[in-house]
Parts: C-alpha cells; sequence; structure tokens
C-alpha cells in the first residue's frame, strides 16, 4: 500500500463528510503526501487553535526536526511522529534541506486516547515495521483517494491509523487480559474505589510499595498507559456515567470525580472530548431518561 500511495501522488485531501445523527469518536479530518524543498515549514503545538486533534506523520525521504517539550529527535526515513495538540512541541525543516512524508489528521476523544497511550509509552516518535508502515499508507491513500467519502469510511480509516499505531507500540508489551502483578492490580484496585480522593504519583507508588520511578515505568509497561492517564481516564468514565445517569450539578460531578471544582472538570473534560459536560449530557442522554 506504501507503494500504492507513492503511485497516487502528491497529494492533500480535507474530509467534509456530513456528520451524521451518532456521533463518531475516530474521525479522519484530512490526510496528504507531501514533499517540502528548501521552504519555510514550521509548525508550533501552541499555536494551533484549542481544540484537540491528532497528527500522525511518517517520513519517506530527507529529514525533519521535532522539539517536543524541549527534546529534540531529527526524524529520518521510516520514522511516525505521532503528536497531540494542543501541546508545548513545534516540528519543522531546515533550510536547505528536504522532507517528503505522508501524513494524518484525526480528532475524537477515541484517536486522542490511543495517541496519548502511544506518547506515554513510546514516546513521540515510533519506528515500525513495514507492515506496519504499509497499514498506515493504506489509511492515508483511503482518504486522499477516495471519492465521497462518507463520515463512516473517514472513521474507518482513522481507526485503522491509530490501531496501527497501538500495534507498533504495543506488541511486545502484551499483558493477558485481567492479570496485573499484584503491587499494581493493589494500585488499580484503590484508583478504581477512590477516584473522589486526591490520588497523586506518590501516594499511588507507596501503595505500589515501589519507587515513584520504578512505579510509572511498571505500571505504563504492564498497563499500557501512564498511571496518570489511566487515573484521568478512570475519573472521565464516571463523569460520562453520571452526567447521562443522573442529574447531578457539574460541581457536584467534580467532586465525587476527584476534579477540585466544576469549572476545572469543565475545561479538563472540553480537552478530553470537544465539548462541555452540559453539551455532553444534551447530546448523549436518552431522552425516556431525562426529567
Amino acid at each position: 500500500m506504501l507503494k500504492d500511495l507513492i503511485a497516487y501522488g502528491h497529494s492533500v485531501r480535507r474530509v467534509t463528510a456530513p456528520k451524521g445523527p451518532v456521533s463518531l469518536h475516530c474521525m479522519a479530518t484530512s490526510a496528504g503526501y507531501e514533499q517540502r524543498l528548501n521552504e519555510v515549514y514550521s509548525w508550533d503545538g501552541l499555536q494551533r487553535g484549542a481544540e484537540p486533534f491528532l497528527v500522525i506523520q511518517h517520513t519517506l525521504a530527507g529529514r525533519g526536526n521535532l522539539d517536543f517539550s524541549g527534546v529534540r529527535y531529527r526524524l529520518v526515513p521510516g520514522q511516525t511522529m505521532v503528536l497531540s495538540f494542543p501541546h508545548a512541541n513545534r516540528y519543522w525543516l531546515e533550510r536547505g534541506e528536504h522532507w517528503e512524508y505522508f501524513w494524518l489528521l484525526l480528532n475524537g476523544r477515541e484517536a486522542l486516547r490511543l495517541a496519548h497511550a502511544v506518547i506515554d509509552t513510546a514516546g513521540p516518535v515510533l519506528t515500525m515495521s513495514e507492515p506496519l508502515v504499509d497499514r498506515l499508507a493504506a489509511a492515508c491513500l483511503a482518504i486522499v483517494g477516495t471519492e465521497g467519502l462518507t463520515a463512516g469510511a473517514a472513521s474507518s480509516a482513522a481507526y485503522a491509523a491509530v490501531t496501527t499505531l497501538h500495534d507498533g507500540a504495543f506488541a511486545d508489551r502484551v499483558t493477558p487480559v485481567g492479570v496485573l502483578p499484584p503491587a499494581l492490580a493493589r494500585v488499580t484496585a484503590h484508583i478504581d474505589g477512590h477516584l473522589a480522593a486526591p490520588l497523586d504519583m506518590d501516594r499511588l507508588a507507596r501503595i505500589a510499595q515501589m519507587s515513584r520511578g520504578h512505579f510509572v515505568r511498571q505500571f505504563s509497561s504492564a498497563v499500557g498507559v501512564a498511571p496518570s492517564h489511566y487515573l484521568f481516564h478512570a475519573r472521565m468514565e464516571r463523569v460520562t456515567r453520571l452526567l447521562l445517569a443522573t442529574d447531578m450539578t457539574v460541581d457536584a460531578i467534580a467532586t465525587a470525580c476527584g476534579f477540585s471544582n466544576g469549572n476545572y472538570l469543565a475545561k479538563a473534560f472540553r480537552r478530553a472530548f470537544g465539548v462541555s459536560p452540559v453539551e455532553y449530557r444534551l447530546n448523549n442522554r436518552n431522552p425516556a431518561m431525562a426529567g
């Protein structure tokens, strides 16, 4: 499929599929295959708006540069860059050099959830096998080369892209379902049972009887996400359940789920889901449950 994408030629496509009555939480918004030659090319991760989205960009030739929270990377052929926005990152082309790559822009909470797990575990730059690169190229080609692309087809391509990243990051980190070392099982049980309580990394490390650094590494390797993201998503899962199943106020839900106040919860919720808690309740609640 990589050969097919290259044969298709340089192209950029924005997805304008109409929004249907059912939300799709992993969606492609654009994709492309491009070459940059001796030009000003620079993207700042804090200057691309407040709405969360994801960039996947695979280098085919030349090289680019990435600054990810102060850590520098040289992006060379065979490497795949994974970034979520907004974030303190910047990627650019040095004058006099060239960079050829294909890319996808995705949004939706599932796309972001998987991307954050990949970045937390493997970092923002992956080196994947040829079959996985082919899968990623196929997802890109499905967007740039399909006429009359529907919302479902765009979402399918987006899922194909992020699940390819998943396999690239976690193929060698598979843990039997439901099986965790006892120390980490204590932590996940404590989190699930105490979501309303303060749960910082030092406290969780003490529960696991590990140093903080060793705990974060062991948890991330065994569970597949960093403990901070596990905690955040566990809290958000409870938030969404309470929004849909109760008439509790946002302030009350914040207290029940470990957020300092309703305003802080609302900001975190919008970053995660792209809408406010109230909008989420209105858009997703079964009318039979209202009143």
